[in-house]
């Protein structure tokens, strides 16, 4: 049991930050950190990559967030 629960506070951890990574991406009102780094282009291509590139974040950020919670439910289980 013990090992298990290295591996899954591991995966856990890891999934913590990645799910930072992916919210810090976003982009928010203010363009946010991903509208520093890509810059302000108004170009329509711009604009509409810009979109998709948000609504892709949007949609890992719930895939991770959901492993997350399952991970932390497992391991307040196991515990």
């Amino acid at each position: 049991m013990g090992a298990l629960v290295i591996v899954l506070t591991i995966l856990q951890l890891l999934c913590a930050l990645a799910l930072v990574v992916v919210v810090l991406f976003q982009s928010g009102k203010s363009a946010g950190l991903s509208g520093t780094l890509v810059g302000n282009n108004d170009t329509y291509l711009a604009r509409t990559k810009s979109k998709q590139l948000d609504a892709k974040l949007a949609k890992s950020t719930k895939w991770i967030g959901l492993v997350f919670v399952v991970l932390t439910l497992v391991l307040t289980i196991i515990h």
